[in-house]
């Protein structure tokens, strides 16, 4: 059976893009390109903790409230929330209203301070478990990877929350350390060449 099907040019995408309209740019623009920007790979880490029991067009229709929320995910404001922060992050109706998921962006912001001092940046640090992609399972197949758990594992030894290997692996799917749009769609070949060009952050 085919992982893709025509999208609305009749080019291939992955079959899962096609389901509600506003996955088709996010997976054409956004899905599987690498990022170095600090700033987005903490926001893409923080919007799969709340995604977390939940579906991602949940988050992705709530993202712009997300960000205003947290500043944009500048994790620097963020780590000097208080509880008087988190308190009236619960009574905003435009995101998810979990406490512990709020409280682990808190926790986590103050962690992304500490690991940029300790490594550069977060980005130099995520790009270190980029995987061999000849150890990859074939495109979206798999749920979890060794990397995602090296990664998983580590964060979790530096006091990072909601960063279990699933949730990391879709954050390495999404932010290019991985290229897992199916064989034949279109973009796979995008997200090829941009990976190709793409130098990772040292």
């Amino acid at each position: 059976m085919s992982a893709t099907l025509p999208g609305p040019d009749g080019e291939p995408r992955c079959k899962w893009c096609l389901g509600v309209p506003e996955f088709l740019p996010y997976h054409d623009t956004e899905w599987g390109f690498p990022v170095k920007d600090d700033r987005r790979l903490f926001e893409k880490l923080c919007l799969e903790g709340f995604q977390s029991g939940l579906s991602w067009r949940t988050i992705l229709a709530k993202r712009e409230n997300f960000r205003a929320a947290f500043h944009g995910f500048d994790f620097d404001r963020i780590a000097a929330f208080t509880e008087v922060g988190i308190e009236r992050l619960l009574q905003d109706k435009g995101i998810v209203r979990h406490r512990g998921k709020i409280a682990a962006v808190v926790n986590n912001a103050r962690r992304a301070r500490e690991l940029v001092q300790a490594e550069g940046s977060l980005a130099a640090y995520v790009w270190r478990f980029e995987p061999d992609p000849a150890t990859l399972p074939p495109p979206q197949t798999a749920s979890t990877s060794a990397a995602s758990i090296a990664l998983s594992k580590d964060l979790k030894k530096r006091g990072w929350a909601f960063v279990g290997p699933t949730t990391v692996y879709a954050f390495m799917q999404a932010m290019g350390l991985i290229n897992d749009h199916a064989e034949g769609c279109v973009t796979r070949a995008q997200v090829a060449k941009a990976r190709q060009a793409f130098e990772p952050p040292r």
